[in-house]
């Protein structure tokens, strides 16, 4: 499976949390989908890149550190003084309706915006 293919099965993971006001701690999401925490990071790039790309607000903001409660170093997508407020935005944001990205257009994002920090 490529970067692209498993980020877009966590981007439903992700709209689904949204859509449920939570955010999930790298150990929850490396339970949810198989994938070992420290691998994470280059996952949630590609939907970071698209969301920024896209002008969307930063779904990727939902995944946290246990220890901080906040995002990792990789984390671009939000100034860490607006993380509360981006939150919000992404919590009503409606990314059902939005519907999930293929893994092209994920991967094309990344292509035209790296966005890992």
């Amino acid at each position: 499976m490529t970067r692209s293919e498993r980020a877009s099965q966590i981007w439903a993971v992700l709209a689904l949390a949204a859509k449920n006001r939570q955010s999930l701690t790298y150990g929850i999401l490396s339970k949810l989908t198989g994938v070992p925490a420290a691998g994470l990071g280059q996952l949630l790039e590609p939907i970071q890149s698209y969301c920024i790309f896209h002008k969307l607000p930063p779904l990727t903001i939902l995944i946290v550190q246990q220890e901080s409660g906040l995002p990792g170093s990789g984390f671009t997508g939000a100034q860490a003084t607006e993380y509360a407020k981006d939150q919000m935005r992404v919590f009503n944001f409606d990314w059902l309706e939005h519907g999930n990205p293929q893994p092209e257009k994920l991967e094309e994002a990344v292509r035209l915006h790296p966005s890992n920090g």
